[in-house]
């Protein structure tokens, strides 16, 4: 009971750490402002076009039947082809929600990589505590031989042999804490937080697995993958576009009116002291080749996006069966290490005592316990690349 309050708690802090890095880490914030700057590009293209305000003052009024004309105001909109601008809409809509699946995508990305700086802390951490109680193996055996020198039973060089074994031990003990700051400096910025923050290691990685097939994770990753989610609105988005290209070589239309100033004229004959002109244009687009152009290079970069859909399938089919290929590897060795380190540790066991009893099985002991270390190490190697493993199919479902 208390091991898996353990692991849940260490679970628990994990997430945690995944929580930081979603509020601060500074490439999934650039990820969302795309995305947001993404987003104010929709009511940009969907708004009309702004209306024309002209003033015309006369320096010779224009004498009228009805007096001079003084000035003239003209005000007049001008309205593209019908759909046009809801095409301009849709296909802005269409790319913001293809930024907004690459910052979903950069999110996995910084997941995993949280992951995978936090499991190989959780290593460095197991490799100190395995190599300092190998250390402490070799102690014990080192106050025997000493004895064993003393009363002159056996030669001085096997005290001599377990301390060079003891000098190798600690050199690798002090390379492991060493590395254990540039780990925790890269996990630090990961999260971009401060540097007083504590990161709290599990003695015990939790156990992990796929609870669905393999084919049904692939599944998950075809339907699930955010590059390909992305792709996928961006050729939406091109589709609009050779729809709008089409719309805006159609005939657009002006709506407006002039507003005329009329004096006072000599004849002072009855009368407004002012026109209204309405007035209807229609914009004919006489250079086509123009627009044709445009719908051919949306149509082209359609293509071009299809073929990125393919290429990312594939190289996601390859990516997938490699990942498995480590964590099917890794779960196999867990095992192996596992019965091999208990049979190790029986050996070790039987080997000190033989070495106590008639000075027998010294090398041999020396052996067992490198063995034992390696072993044990590649144990925690292997349960730490099953988690990356997981971590990394993970990313690729988008979760």
């Amino acid at each position: 009971m208390l091991l898996i309050a353990l692991t849940a708690n260490a679970q628990s802090q994990l997430n945690k750490y995944l929580e930081i890095a979603t509020k601060n880490n500074p490439e999934l914030k650039m990820a969302f402002n795309e995305y947001m700057a993404a987003l104010q590009k929709v009511p940009q293209v969907k708004a009309l076009p702004n209306p024309t305000v002209a003033f015309a003052y006369l320096l010779e009024p224009v004498e009228t039947r009805m007096g001079p004309q003084e000035y003239k105001i003209g005000i007049s909109q001008m309205f593209p082809w019908f759909g046009t601008l809801k095409s301009k809409g849709n296909s802005a809509t269409e790319a913001a929600k293809a930024k907004y699946e690459i910052f979903l995508d950069v999110k996995s990305d910084v997941y995993n990589k949280v992951k995978n700086t936090y499991y190989n802390l959780y290593f460095n951490n197991k490799s100190a505590l395995i190599t300092a109680e190998n250390i402490r193996l070799l102690s014990t055996i080192q106050k025997l031989a000493l004895i064993k020198v003393e009363a002159g039973t056996v030669s001085a060089v096997d005290e001599y042999r377990i301390e060079m074994e003891l000098n190798d031990l600690k050199n690798l003990l002090s390379t492991i804490n060493n590395n254990k700051i540039v780990l925790q400096t890269k996990f630090k910025k990961l999260l971009n937080s401060d540097n007083n923050i504590i990161i709290h290691s599990p003695e015990l990685l939790w156990e992990n697995d796929f609870k669905i097939t393999k084919e049904n994770l692939l599944d998950s990753i075809k339907s699930g993958n955010h590059k390909l989610l992305s792709i996928n609105m961006q050729i939406s988005a091109l589709k609009e576009k050779q729809v709008v290209a089409k719309k805006s070589g159609m005939p657009g239309f002006t709506i407006g009116a002039d507003y005329i100033s009329v004096g006072t004229g000599d004849m002072n004959l009855p009368g407004d002291d002012a026109i209204v002109l309405p007035k209807i244009g229609i914009n004919i687009p006489l250079y086509r080749g123009k627009y044709k152009a445009l719908e051919k290079e949306a149509y082209y970069n359609e293509l071009a996006k299809k073929e990125q859909q393919i290429n990312v399938n594939n190289m996601l089919d390859i990516l997938f069966e490699k990942v498995w290929k480590d964590y099917k590897d890794a779960k196999d060795k867990m095992l192996l290490y596992k019965s091999q380190i208990h049979i190790a540790k029986k050996s070790l066991a039987i080997l000190e005592s033989s070495y106590a009893a008639d000075n027998n099985k010294f090398e041999e002991y020396i052996r067992m316990e490198r063995q034992l270390l390696r072993y044990s190490l590649s144990l925690e190697k292997a349960r730490i690349n099953k988690h990356k493993a997981i971590s990394y199919i993970e990313y690729m479902m988008g979760k």
